[in-house]
Parts: structure tokens; sequence; C-alpha cells
């Protein structure tokens, strides 16, 4: 297998996972910044022109960060991060799922029509009057989830599993490009960010350089 990595939360994610897993794969760096990731040879292994890609022996592509590590787990259950029985697969999915789709999606898009949008204009649809809302969405989502931890020491309860290193990796990216949260107001958040931090080696253990995925 070859992983095609780049800077980035997305492929940090994977990289964490990876680590956590014990598994060494070899791994080729997309200049996302030059804008390798959508030229022709890389778009006719990965179409979506993102980052990360996982090149699998026979020469198929998987993205998608989820996709990728739940592909890993299939092959390398132990420790388990997604799951060792169908309910804990499924609640891992659920609150990954929640993840990508209530604070991934507004924070990174704040970033890309706001800060980042010299970087996206010209390789996405950007809607730069967008770009505050859509930060305060995911202020308000971190608000909500803030009351889900109350109680709990990870996310799905607990055990730590792949939506702790996504919530994790996303919100050191919100605090490095201008979107924190209120460490004060969301207390309960703020105790699991520095569980985190002193439990798992990883943690800040995989290089992220300047976060720009």
């Amino acid at each position: 297998m070859k992983f095609h990595e780049s800077v980035g939360p997305n492929p940090r994610v994977v990289r964490w996972f990876l680590k956590e897993k014990g598994l060494e794969v070899e791994s080729a760096m997309v200049d996302i910044i030059a804008g390798e990731n959508r030229l022709a040879e890389y778009l006719q292994k990965n179409p979506v022109g993102q980052t990360p890609a996982l090149e699998l022996d026979n020469g198929v592509f998987l993205t998608e960060i989820t996709a990728i590590c739940e592909y890993l787990e299939e092959l390398h259950p132990t420790p388990a991060l997604i799951g060792e029985t169908p309910l804990e697969r499924a609640e891992t999915r659920m609150w990954c799922r929640r993840m990508d789709l209530n604070i991934f999606e507004p924070l990174l898009n704040g970033f890309r029509f706001s800060d980042g949008l010299p970087l996206f204009e010209s390789r996405l649809h950007c809607i730069p009057q967008a770009a505050d809302d859509l930060k305060q969405t995911a202020q308000e989502q971190l608000t909500w989830l803030d009351g889900q931890l109350e109680g709990k020491a990870y996310v799905v309860g607990d055990r730590f599993t792949l939506a702790d290193i996504m919530l994790y990796t996303l919100i050191e990216f919100g605090q490095r490009e201008g979107q924190p949260f209120d460490h004060e107001k969301l207390a309960t958040l703020a105790a699991w960010e520095q569980r985190i931090a002193s439990e798992r080696p990883h943690a800040d253990g995989v290089a992220h350089v300047d976060e720009l995925d």
C-alpha cells in the first residue's frame, strides 16, 4: 500500500490512525499548495482531487478518511479504533458522521472561504459571504458537543476511537486557523482535549505543518 498525503487535517487523521495501529505504510507527499492534486496525473488516480488517498497493491485507490480508516481496521482489527462489535462500530460511525457533517465541514469551509480563499478560490466553488455563518455554525455544534461529552471519557463513551482522533485534529486546526473554541465556556470539551493530549502519545506526534487541506 501507499499513502498519498499532504499538509492538512484530513491526512493527519489517517496518519494518526496508522500510528495508533502501529502500522508503517509507504507514503508519498502531494504538494497541494502547488496544486499537484489538481494535475491530470493525480486526478487519474483520485478523481476528486483531494487528499488523503490510499493506493492498494491491486491499483485501487481509496479516498475519504472514514473509508480509509475502516479498511485499515478490517485488515488490522487490534487495537480496535472503530469497534469490536456491530454496536460499537455503529456508534463510532454515528459520531464520525456527526463530526463530518456538523463540525468538520462548516469549520473547514469557513476557513476555505475566508483565510484560505487565495488558495481555494480557483479550485472550489467558494462562497465568501457564507464564511462567517459557517464558522458560527461550527461553534454552535461544538457547544452542543460539549454537553454530549458530559460524564464521558471519550466521544463514544469509555473507549478511544476514530471519532476522538477526528475531533482533536479538527479543534486543533480551528485553534491554529482563527476558529478557537471558548475553553472557559466549553469546559467539558476543554477537559476532553487536555485528556487526549496527555493520554495519547500520537496526539501531537504526527506532523501537521501548516494545516491547509
